[in-house]
């Protein structure tokens, strides 16, 4: 079966820690025998049969993980989803012709139905021919609907065949995006240690670097100037930490330098994947740059009009309800546009993303950067809206530190980014908000990873 490697490895770690969900231990030998048991489960008691098409509804918790598992083990295609997403449950289970729903509550107790779908899909089909797992993960539909990406699952469990270095691993990441599914069969396929809770703030995040000397945190830039800002990481011992990775969205270069600065005994490293290709090797010119290798093996990645293209046996096979986001001779379109330096590449952003202004072009990326320079910003946000003169306005969400005078805050800003932009790039509207809710550009990957 596809996850024999897996349950070949966890056999022979039968006592040592697998995970730590919401600080209790379970060993490896707790997982097989959990993944036994809810195999038994699916067929006997639930009847539900291999290949169907399954939306796994839960946070990565002991019962969640082992029902994946098994899941994958009965060759179903599996819809994972957060817990606490805001995604409407039946509008997803409809797109992805989910047959069943499981929901895993907090208290990690299954609810099992069956949603009375008949799924018939090419894509679904396909999978169920070959006998294999499936996943469908959503990303952002420039209509705002989302995109069902379909996996063979066997594609992407492949790379975790081969033995790489096991660290103990917070599992921040999302239960509903690959960079968190990445992580986790990383980590059990080594047979090291994830520790997983549903509390992501910076204190508790800390804590548990600390408690259970955690030595690679997976994350994305908005956590990581969230932590600076909250100060948490001078509240705990995290010397236990070797490496924190991060993605999903554009790091602020002044982020990654104060980062470094407070971390000095910390590797940074920049990731890069996608819900549609997984997740790419990637190496940086340094723990300060945002230039990077992209890459490994399995990949092959071309740049076509500035825009980089992906080639693996990970892609998926499409769209359930979208057109094929492929070239013809098989790469993957990411639509982010980039920059190249001899082998490195610097990920400007989504050229849906741009912002035009009278026939200028704008990433909002470059502008919430020069924002989050400024004294007093937590965070910004930068989107565009229409105007009859010029297309577009520049507008700005920004989250402060701490209470400023709305006026005198926004005149500082526009002085500020008078001296690093062009009059064009510079917000003509700016809103402060207790707040900011980013919009789903951000969630490209998981996720990138």
């Amino acid at each position: 079966m596809h996850i024999d490697f897996l349950v070949s490895g966890f056999e022979k770690s039968r006592d040592k820690t697998a995970l730590i969900c919401n600080d209790r231990k379970y060993t490896f030998g707790n997982l097989i025998d959990n993944i036994y048991f809810f195999k038994k489960e699916l067929s006997a008691k639930q009847n539900i049969p291999s290949g169907s098409t399954v939306l796994l509804e839960g946070d990565f918790t002991f019962n969640t993980i082992s029902l994946f598992l098994a899941l994958t083990e009965n060759n179903c295609i599996i819809v994972p989803l957060n817990s606490s997403s805001k995604s409407d449950r039946t509008e997803l289970a409809n797109i992805s012709e989910s047959e069943y729903v499981i929901s895993v509550n907090g208290s990690d107790e299954a609810e099992f139905k069956k949603t009375g779908i008949k799924s018939s899909h090419e894509f679904i089909n396909k999978i169920r021919d070959r006998k294999n797992p499936g996943l469908i993960l959503f990303s952002s539909g420039t209509s705002g609907k989302p995109k069902a990406a379909v996996h063979d699952f066997s594609g992407l469990l492949k790379k975790f065949r081969t033995k790489r270095e096991a660290l103990i691993t917070l599992n921040f990441l999302l239960f509903d995006h690959w960079g968190g599914l990445n992580t986790l069969f990383h980590t059990l396929s080594n047979s090291g240690t994830t520790v997983a809770t549903a509390d992501r703030s910076p204190d508790n995040i800390c804590r548990l670097i600390e408690e259970y000397k955690i030595e690679l945190l997976p994350s994305s830039p908005t956590f990581l100037n969230l932590l600076l800002i909250s100060e948490a990481y001078k509240r705990y011992d995290l010397k236990s930490l070797k490496i924190i990775s991060y993605g999903t969205e554009s790091m602020s270069p002044v982020t990654l330098r104060k980062l470094n600065s407070e971390f000095p005994f910390v590797k940074f490293r920049q990731t890069y994947g996608l819900i549609e290709t997984g997740v790419l090797r990637t190496k940086s010119k340094d723990d300060n740059s945002l230039w990077l290798k992209l890459g490994g093996e399995g990949f092959d990645v071309r740049v076509r009009d500035s825009i980089l293209q992906i080639k693996s046996e990970s892609n998926i096979l499409g769209y359930m309800n979208y057109p094929s986001p492929f070239t013809e001779d098989g790469y993957f379109i990411t639509g982010d546009e980039v920059e190249t330096d001899g082998e490195y590449y610097r990920i400007l952003g989504r050229k849906s993303e741009q912002i035009n202004i009278g026939g200028e072009k704008v990433y909002p990326a470059e502008i919430e950067n020069v924002i989050r320079e400024l004294d007093n910003v937590a965070d910004a946000i930068v989107y565009g809206e229409k105007n009859p003169v010029t297309g577009n306005i520049i507008c700005a969400d920004v989250r402060l530190i701490k209470d400023e005078n709305a006026s005198d805050f926004r005149v500082r800003l526009k002085k500020f980014c008078m001296t690093k932009l062009r009059a064009f790039k510079i917000p003509s509207r700016v809103k402060i908000l207790e707040e900011i809710k980013f919009s789903e550009r951000f969630k490209k990957t998981s996720n990138k990873s």
